[in-house]
């Protein structure tokens, strides 16, 4: 099988629910994780005689998305019923936009591998959850309580080729969703998931072939695994001279493989029509304008900046900007201290790779910028050494809150070297055991020169002042 010969074709529908202190057609609560079946009415579980009333602030919500991704925002819209029978449907139809959605087109910008790319949004548009089937051991049960949570489904173009493009995609569309702060994006809570449409076809051609659906994916690694199922599938069977029926799956992380849900499924099963129990929705072009002053600095902006007003790379741009706590966190950190390449270093890297087992990031621990800021301060001002540092940093993530300058004072293993002269007797007594080596830098072999360093750190357990040691050694050597 030679997958050089094809190109993938991906399209995502991307479901975000939207941060509303009520649902979309109800004053229901919309909150996560409460008892199951206590934030319902009679309009969540569809009871005869209920009428949808259209909660405000989502409309605003998706709005702010659409302006955001530089969409064209609707004046009229409206809403359809789209009907399918599951026991987590009360209604048995889910009120959602296909024909005429909030937003019309927009792109985004992400990073893959190294490079920005730009991708194409198709719509987005406004409809309300189901509710969440629970199985247990001896029975299944229906919660209610994410009924009617508002969301807005954000419809791409067929335009990433690669597994890769698909998840810089969605994690680009997270950023946004969380810079605007109209979705909590938590994927373990099903607030952020996504359908993908995938494809294959010899390079070259433009037609598009029989795509396969894979539903409700919430991980970013999960995404790339099944895309990239799909395409071998796809390919293979092809290559066969099988054909590829389209169908409907459901990714199994167990079992690495998409597992096949229903087939031949289109958008006239779902029987579409306008919703006779909502008016069309209809707005003005000065209240679209008005959410313009509620945008923030978008991700992409903030990228921009931290590469013009940092000296940072793109690829550490990018890396700080997607999350915006930890944007935000990198930035206060800076004005702490003023020197960006430590600061990037020690929040990208060092304490990153600490917390990485912990499952959380910097910003979600108890460490305060200002900490960060001191534990660097100590360093450019020569109290404590890099390598002290590092234990430092491990003391910080084991007592969160007391500060750098307070773990130092009560660790005398961590206070700098203080007596010059024990250090001038460690540096002579390095010099003098390695004559070959002193002879070598004198050569010209200045790389040796680490080694010598190397040996008294060793001897004063990486205490000592670096330039000082550097001092000493090339005043020992001239002697010699």
């Amino acid at each position: 099988m030679s997958e050089d010969n094809w190109e993938a074709v991906i399209g995502l529908e991307i479901h975000a629910e939207l941060n509303t202190a009520s649902k979309l057609f109800s004053s229901d609560c919309n909150r996560f994780g409460d008892e199951p079946n206590t934030n319902i009415s009679e309009v969540s579980v569809a009871l005869p005689g209920t009428l949808p009333v259209l909660n405000k602030e989502a409309v605003r919500k998706a709005i702010q998305f659409g302006l955001a991704t530089q969409g064209e925002v609707q004046l009229w819209s409206r809403f359809e019923r789209k009907s399918y029978f599951y026991p987590d449907c009360p209604r048995n139809y889910q009120i959602t936009q296909l024909e005429f959605p909030i937003v019309k087109g927009g792109s985004i910008t992400a990073f893959v591998e190294g490079e920005e790319k730009r991708f194409f949004l198709n719509r987005v548009q406004l409809e309300d959850d189901a509710g969440m089937l629970k199985h247990f051991s001896s029975f299944a049960g229906v919660d209610f309580n994410r009924a009617g949570v508002p969301m807005i489904e954000i419809v791409s173009e067929a335009c990433m080729h690669s597994a890769k493009e698909a998840v810089a995609y969605a994690q680009a569309i997270r950023s946004i969703l969380d810079y605007l702060d109209v979705s909590d994006c938590n994927m373990e809570e099903g607030s952020f998931r996504f359908d993908v449409n995938v494809s294959v076809r010899k390079k070259g051609e433009t037609e598009l072939r029989t795509r396969s659906e894979i539903k409700n994916m919430n991980s970013f690694s999960n995404l790339e695994q099944a895309i990239l199922f799909e395409i071998k599938r796809h390919i293979a069977l092809y290559e066969s001279s099988d054909v590829v029926d389209q169908a409907t799956f459901r990714w199994d992380p167990d079992t690495s493989r998409t597992i096949l849900m229903r087939t031949k499924e289109d958008a006239q099963d779902y029987r579409y029509f306008p919703d006779p129990d909502l008016l069309p929705l209809i707005l003005t072009q000065k209240e679209v304008d008005a959410e313009k002053q509620y945008l923030p600095e978008l991700p992409l902006d903030r990228e921009r900046r931290f590469c013009r007003e940092y000296g940072l790379s793109t690829q550490q741009s990018y890396l700080f900007t997607a999350d915006r706590k930890l944007a935000d966190y990198f930035e206060e950190t800076v004005k702490m201290c003023d020197n960006v390449k430590m600061v990037a270093n020690w929040i990208a890297i060092e304490f990153a790779g600490r917390f990485k087992e912990m499952g959380i990031s910097i910003w979600e621990s108890e460490i305060q910028p200002k900490d960060v800021g001191e534990l660097i301060s100590m360093i450019q001002e020569g109290t404590i050494t890099g390598k002290i540092a590092k234990s430092v940093a491990d003391e910080m993530v084991k007592t969160p809150g007391v500060s750098p300058k307070e773990i130092v004072k009560s660790r005398p293993e961590f206070q700098p070297f203080q007596d010059m002269e024990k250090l001038k007797k460690i540096v002579e007594e390095v010099v003098l055991e390695h004559p070959d080596t002193v002879e070598a830098i004198k050569n010209g072999r200045d790389r040796s020169f680490a080694f010598l360093v190397g040996q008294v750190m060793k001897r004063t357990r990486g205490s000592a002042p670096p330039e000082q040691v550097n001092k000493l050694l090339k005043e020992s050597m001239k002697s010699k």
